[in-house]
């Protein structure tokens, strides 16, 4: 973990690996660093073993084998698939989080910097369920059998929302966390207010905005956790309707809102709608910034400066 000082802005930084990204946690209280470390990590734990596909041990994986793809869920896992059905729901479908045996069969199957070559697992990409064959009530929650839930992208989103919603909370300061392309921020902003930098990766168009109040960006890129399988080269962004991964139209989607897990459900939806994003974006009325194939960047409501 790496700690740092902003003295411009009289704040604090931590950061760690996890899952496969970099969590960056920044606060206003130089004191409260510490203890705010430990709130973020242990949050971050607590969702791991919920929701990780890549565990045999977590929530979703033991639901996946379940006979009758029935299980009592926690109440953190409640939350992250009614954060994921909310998702599904909004974007009518372009944001599933039934996608995960898909993912495995594609061989998508762990850190993918320790697989050069992926290998299909099984020949078929059947989907075996959408969004709308999960049923989650007051005591259960439903899958058909042998279905993994993906819960990747919006359980990032809202353990980004919570962590630095807690720590603002019960630590009576700002916070920013970031994990990866999800970031959120809460409490007491700091002097001149939260400046992010958006780019992804050193040699991609950058942008510097600034965001006043409890806001969140998130980013999602056809270009990262990429893989080889049977000489092609694949992303983890799928399509849903198809199961294979979105045309890259887009390298990335950026979307600025009220809450990490609203901007990455449509920061996701724009790659995965293609050349149809602009009009999902102009319809659903939020802040976004794109970046083409080739490079140029098209900006969609009032992209913050």
């Amino acid at each position: 973990m790496r700690a740092a000082a902003d003295v411009e802005h009289q704040t604090v930084t931590a950061e760690w690996e996890v899952w496969t990204t970099t969590a960056r946690l920044v606060v206003t209280e130089p004191a409260a660093l510490a203890a705010a470390v430990e709130i973020v990590r242990d949050y971050l734990s607590q969702v791991d073993a919920a929701a990780s596909r890549f565990r045999p041990d977590s929530e979703v994986c033991r639901l996946a084998v379940a006979i009758d793809g029935r299980t009592t869920p926690s109440p953190l896992l409640r939350e992250l698939v009614h954060a994921a059905l909310w998702a599904a729901q909004t974007t009518d479908g372009a944001v599933d989080p039934t996608l995960g045996s898909v993912l495995t069969s594609l061989g998508y199957r762990g850190d993918l910097d320790q697989q050069a070559t992926a290998r299909r697992a099984a020949p078929t990409l059947t989907r075996r369920a959408t969004w709308r064959d999960v049923h989650l009530d007051p005591v259960s929650l439903q899958v058909p059998p042998a279905t993994l839930l993906d819960l990747g992208a919006t359980a990032k989103a809202y353990a980004a929302d919570r962590s630095a919603t807690i720590v603002a909370e019960t630590l009576d300061c700002g916070a920013l966390v970031s994990l990866g392309g999800d970031i959120r921020f809460a409490g007491r902003e700091p002097a001149g207010g939260w400046r992010v930098r958006v780019q992804d990766g050193p040699d991609q168009p950058a942008s510097t905005i600034r965001l006043t109040g409890a806001r969140a960006v998130a980013t999602s890129s056809t270009l990262h956790r990429r893989w080889l399988q049977d000489e092609e080269i694949l992303h983890h962004v799928l399509d849903p309707a198809t199961g294979r991964p979105a045309d890259p139209v887009w390298r990335t989607a950026t979307v600025a809102a009220n809450t990490c897990l609203e901007a990455n459900t449509w920061s996701t939806a724009a790659l995965v709608r293609g050349r149809r994003a602009p009009d999902l974006l102009r319809r659903a009325g939020v802040d976004a910034r794109l970046v083409t194939a080739e490079g140029s960047v098209a900006l969609f409501g009032g992209w913050p400066a």
